[in-house]
């Protein structure tokens, strides 16, 4: 298990905003590559990672929906990318590298979660296939563009890892599809990709990290009832939040992913899992969903999954 998840004192909390990470941070001359970057969170991180300076290039599947929504913010590439459809994956990965670029930070910020029982690709389960699987083939893909000495990749999970670790043996819910412990597989995968893509890249001088966002009432949400929502106390029949403390703001949200990305506080780390712009603690024994679970952080489990994915994807960019 991972020995790293302690604490660094890094002065931030669970109020941090993507502008107070970076404070001081000049990104100019930096290229990041921001999935899900029109949309909730991901917009949030789009607009303070170009406010620092950096070009952002931003792979939407609906890129006129991105371009609408980005319109004003200096510095924005819209691209076309449907994360689950590799052949997508591939076009928006071989344009990226025929421009000669190199990237200095990939997040990978696109989602799904809680869909009802859905089938992409070859029949595999969405949301195993789009939040962990489309974003295996991408960053394996543009690898070559990754800045050697500096580059890092951020993977954005979140707490619901905690509700159940990969499903080896039936990793596309062929039997008993369960929404929710569908999408904490998905998530529990978001972290492992980041502890072995570390193992792997550290040599190159590329970290990855991984993260838990915090709650945030986004278009994430979309695929749930209003029902659900209000009968999980997050929101009254009028749609108001129940619980405003208990939520972030979408600039709250997207600060660790930005933090992940960019700060010098984690220079010489990787591998870890991230929340409230901090390195997180193992998940307590009381069962309660802050920390990170251990099944999430398992090297070996890291490794089993990153073998599965290349072959499922038919994509290894470490492949000897």
């Amino acid at each position: 298990m991972s020995t790293a998840q302690h604490k660094i004192g890094s002065g931030f909390g669970a109020t941090s905003t993507a502008d107070d990470v970076l404070a001081g941070i000049d990104l100019t001359g930096k290229l990041a590559i921001v999935t899900g970057g029109y949309s909730g969170i991901g917009l949030e991180t789009t607009r303070a990672l170009a406010g620092a300076g950096a070009r952002v290039v931003v792979p939407a599947r609906r890129p006129e929906d991105a371009r609408e929504a980005l319109e004003g913010v200096p510095g924005i590439e819209v691209d076309e990318l449907d994360l689950a459809d590799l052949e997508s994956v591939r076009g928006f990965a071989d344009r990226f590298l025929d421009s000669g670029r190199t990237v200095d930070f990939v997040i990978n910020s696109a989602g799904v979660m809680a869909c009802p029982e859905t089938r992409v690709g070859p029949g595999w389960e969405a949301q195993f296939a789009i939040n962990h699987l489309g974003h295996f083939a991408l960053v394996n893909r543009l690898w070559p563009a990754l800045e050697p000495g500096g580059a890092r990749v951020v993977a954005v999970s979140s707490g619901g890892h905690h509700l159940t670790g990969v499903r080896w043996d039936d990793v596309h819910w062929q039997q008993g599809y369960d929404k929710w412990a569908a999408y904490g597989q998905a998530k529990t995968a978001n972290v492992l990709f980041a502890v072995h893509l570390d193992r792997l890249a550290e040599s190159a001088g590329v970290r990855a990290f991984a993260l838990h966002p915090g709650a945030i009432l986004t278009p994430l949400q979309r695929h749930m009832a209003q029902e659900e929502m209000v009968e999980r106390g997050w929101i009254d029949e009028n749609g108001t939040p129940l619980n405003p403390e208990g939520f972030k703001s979408p600039q709250q949200g997207a600060a660790t992913q930005i933090w992940a990305a960019t700060s010098p506080q984690l220079a010489g780390l990787g591998g870890v899992y991230l929340e409230d712009c901090e390195v997180a603690e193992p998940a307590p024994a009381d069962g309660a969903m802050r920390g990170v679970k251990d099944w999430a952080v398992d090297p070996e489990q890291a490794a089993r999954l990153w073998e599965l994915s290349a072959e499922l994807t038919g994509v290894n960019a470490f492949a000897s």
